[in-house]
């Protein structure tokens, strides 16, 4: 049962300002981690595994072999390493189109342009322990090979239980090409990826979802090495009218629910009919679920049906939430696209549910979540390649504009500026 609210109700402010990022206390312990890690390198970071995983590393398991690569992959259920390649295929050929070039122009003695360039060393994180999320490889990993990035690492934590990384994982790493996969998880991977450490090589950016605690550790090595963005909790926004299929929103906000207890899970809708068959499928459906407690804890804290008046008021919710994942379950979902300011992922119509966007349709899966979708992006190829500008004048092009460069100078007090200029036409 998903309560049923109305703008302006406390619980919306709640999930409106909800985001695991505001924990001091975390925060703190994230950054000694960070500290330790980059000042002690591997014997931190083996120390941490061992304090948080339950897991014992040395210098030499810390790296997948290749033959353990090999075997986790022959283990998969063929059928799924099928699944994996044909979505492979998707993602692919999506981020092939975003492939930016570089460009030039030429006039009156000016050349102007933008040289684009991949970035050297990444790191991807890729959440693990408990569960297998091989579609998070695939979904990082792929976007950056298409940008042309040539040294590529995966970061992602043991099972606590086997002491091994998910079969399914290492099989998606084969399939994206991955060699270099490290046994390490939580702010301490992300430290030793920012820092490097005996056996870690340092990158120059590492991308991917993970918990708060990777979350944070991104946020503290910013500036060090770049980063996709801070991610938190999982969301999904879902827009109906009274043309939509209550049984197939239920089931689209429940899928979200699973994630975890902060996942948040909103629909809004004008219609009051709706809002009771919603609420009927999610008690029907949460009852044969297996992740059942997760669910019904996230629902109860972060799950709502908001009511407005009309769809003009939904869209205005829905840009103040900035969700992660927006459906359109709507009679006409293209006629909204244009009033559509802020959203991670949209998703148009009854038969694109989100997860289809999380595993296969070719756009990443790692979003902007708790709001930043106002001024974050999706995972893509803008997030591994580099821009530099390229300027070339002739004399005859400075000449021309030589007075006005000084004058600019002049004005700010730069005097060596103004002189750099001046100087060439004495």
């Amino acid at each position: 049962m998903i309560e049923i609210l109305k703008l302006g109700d406390e619980k919306l402010n709640k999930i409106l300002k909800r985001s695991q990022l505001d924990m001091t206390e975390n925060a703190s312990i994230v950054k000694e981690i960070v500290q330790d890690v980059k000042q002690n390198g591997d014997s931190a970071l083996f120390a941490y595994t061992k304090k948080f995983d339950k897991i014992d590393l040395t210098s030499a398991s810390l790296k997948v072999t290749e033959q353990e690569i090999d075997e986790a992959f022959e283990t998969v259920d063929k059928k799924l390493i099928e699944v994996m390649q044909r979505s492979a295929e998707n993602i692919r050929n999506y981020h092939k189109k975003l492939v930016p070039k570089t460009w030039t122009s030429v006039e009156n003695g000016k050349m102007l342009g933008q040289l684009i360039q991949p970035i050297s060393a990444l790191g991807i994180y890729v959440p693990g322990g408990a569960a297998a999320y091989p579609s998070s490889v695939l979904m990082s990993a792929i976007p950056a090979q298409v940008a042309g990035v040539e040294n590529i690492a995966i970061a992602t934590p043991c099972n606590i239980s086997s002491g091994k990384i998910a079969n399914s994982t290492l099989a998606a790493a084969k399939i994206a090409g991955i060699k270099t996969i490290y046994k390490m998880g939580g702010a301490q991977a992300i430290a030793a990826f920012a820092f490097g450490t005996e056996t870690v090589t340092k990158v120059d950016k590492i991308v991917g979802p993970g918990n708060i605690f990777v979350a944070l550790a991104k946020r503290e090595v910013f500036g060090y090495v770049g980063i996709d963005s801070i991610a938190g909790p999982s969301e999904v926004l879902v827009i109906a009218d009274n043309t939509a299929n209550a049984s197939y929103v239920a089931a689209d906000l429940l899928s979200q629910a699973e994630h975890d207890k902060l996942a948040a899970c909103i629909c809004i809708t004008d219609s009051i009919e709706l809002t009771k068959a919603i609420n009927a499928e999610i008690e029907k459906q949460t009852a044969v679920l297996e992740r059942k407690e997760i669910i019904e804890s996230a629902l109860k804290d972060f799950g709502a049906i908001v009511l407005v008046k009309d769809m003009k008021e939904a869209i205005e919710l829905a840009n103040t939430i900035a969700p992660e994942h927006l459906e359109l379950c709507v009679e006409n979902p293209e006629s909204l696209l244009p009033f559509i300011k802020n959203a991670g992922a949209i998703f148009l119509g009854n038969y694109s549910p989100e997860p289809l966007g999380d595993y296969y349709a070719g756009p990443s899966h790692v979003l902007p979540t708790s709001g930043t979708a106002r001024f974050f992006s999706p995972l893509g190829i803008d997030d591994f390649i580099k821009k530099s500008s390229l300027i070339k004048y002739s004399r005859e092009a400075l000449e021309a504009a030589h007075t006005d460069i000084e004058a600019f100078a002049h004005s700010e007090g730069l005097t060596a500026h103004e002189n750099s200029i001046k100087i060439r036409f004495k």
